[in-house]
């Protein structure tokens, strides 16, 4: 297997020809002569930009269309410095934009085909990421964690399969995901649209993926030279989390019936990187059935999705899904779903040392200040009341809490006990009968 390192993605080519887009010629066609009419182009070097071509192969396009009597040349811009030909829609041409904007709205960067598309998955798989101890370590500096769970997770990771966190709430299992996240830190490319049997399809979006700074070969040069197909945009490897909020149908193709056009699933927006389905069990829909959703891409790296037609499809599913529940997984899975699913790892509530590690660390960023007789009162006397059950987020909550009160009665940042009680007072819920 071909191991990736950082900096190891290769990129998509460039087109050099209309023969290597492998899209239907009427398609092409009609994206640029939408793409001008919707943003007023009149110079190569714009279109060409626009729908993210080579020059060349927007050239191409832009003489068949001339054949076809759909544009005509306009003379030297003289505004122009590279004094570029101009070109305007022909009265024709006008026409079979307005048809072409009837039959989708999409313009703009030209869709990879799905199948160029699967090339560029295979290239930059999360299947193929080496991670190593110290990066996952690093990425998680700033929580405390058990001993043993890195090493339980590091396999989990580079192995780019599913994995099922499960354990008490509040112990940082979203934390614990972002860091893993966080420890891929190679760049990926995401196609800003994709094509399949003549319908566009979006995938790149700017609220899931984060773009990544482009490099400059030569930092004496102004301009920021590419050698790569810029249908893709180069990115962050992605994450999407859900909570929830998840329901089935939000991982199928999304289809606006006035554009005519399609938005890709959570799923599909995710290849190359993470989908996080945080608080498992919370959503409208029983855990069973979303899992039993997710068997065939868990099993086969493929999903599979249907057009407004009916038409059904595979499309490539290189995704590290990470389920999180605060349920035991008997009480949400059966065992079939269970041996879908390749890790299981527990994350229980840190130890009283761990507790205090947290505890002290949450105070020296907040500036509050500890008081030993405090903490002794806490160990002492409150814990014991829950079965000295420790969780991570309880330091930040008392500590918020302690705070609070403190900014609100005008008193120093010290704890007392007296803080602490009326902190953890807060806290928790009495159970108790309400009179109605």
């Amino acid at each position: 297997m071909n191991m990736q390192t950082p900096s190891s993605v290769t990129a998509p080519p460039q087109p050099r020809t209309l023969q290597d887009m492998q899209l239907p010629m009427v398609m092409m066609r009609d994206i640029v002569l939408k793409t001008i009419f919707r943003k007023n182009l009149d110079n190569i070097s714009d279109i060409s930009k626009a729908i993210c071509l080579p020059v060349t192969v927007t050239q191409e396009l832009i003489d068949l269309a001339r054949g076809q009597a759909l544009l005509e040349a306009t003379g030297i811009l003289n505004a122009n410095s590279s004094n570029e030909m101009g070109y305007q829609l022909t009265e024709t041409g006008n026409a079979r934009a307005l048809d072409a904007l009837g039959q989708s709205e999409y313009f703009g960067a030209m869709p990879v085909p799905l199948d160029v598309y699967r090339s560029q998955v295979k290239r930059q798989s999360v299947r193929d990421i080496r991670i190593t101890r110290d990066q996952l370590t690093s990425s998680m500096k700033h929580l405390i964690l058990p001993e043993d769970l890195i090493d339980n997770l590091g396999p989990a990771v580079s192995s780019g399969r599913s994995i099922l966190m499960y354990g008490p709430p509040g112990n940082g299992k979203s934390s614990i995901s972002n860091g893993i996240r966080d420890a891929m830190g190679e760049k990926i490319f995401v196609p800003r649209a994709i094509e399949f049997s003549g319908q566009v399809i979006t995938v790149y979006d700017p609220i899931v993926h984060s773009k990544a700074e482009e490099v400059i070969d030569d930092p004496t040069r102004l301009r920021r030279t590419n050698h790569y197909d810029l249908r893709y945009v180069r990115c962050e490897r992605p994450t999407v989390i859900t909570g929830g909020e998840l329901s089935l149908d939000m991982l199928d193709l999304v289809y606006n019936p006035t554009a005519r056009t399609y938005q890709a699933p959570l799923q599909l927006k995710s290849t190359g990187g993470i989908f996080i389905v945080d608080d498992l069990g919370r959503q409208a829909e029983p855990p069973q059935s979303l899992v039993n959703r997710w068997i065939v891409p868990l099993e086969e790296a493929k999903d599979i999705l249907a057009l407004q037609s009916g038409e059904k499809f595979e499309v490539p599913f290189d995704t590290l899904v990470i389920f999180s529940t605060n349920f035991h997984p008997h009480e949400i899975f059966d065992q079939a779903a269970l041996r879908r699913i390749f890790y299981k790892i527990k994350i229980d509530g840190p130890t009283q040392e761990n507790y205090l590690k947290i505890f002290s660390l949450v105070a020296r960023k907040k500036n509050m200040q500890l008081d030993e007789k405090s903490l002794i009162h806490l160990l002492r006397n409150k814990y014991p009341t829950i079965d000295n059950v420790y969780a991570n987020y309880q330091p930040v909550f008392l500590i918020d809490q302690m705070i609070a009160i403190c900014n609100f009665e005008g008193l120093p940042y010290k704890m007392t006990p007296e803080l602490i009680d009326r902190a953890w007072g807060n806290m928790f819920v009495k159970d108790e009968a309400i009179t109605k």
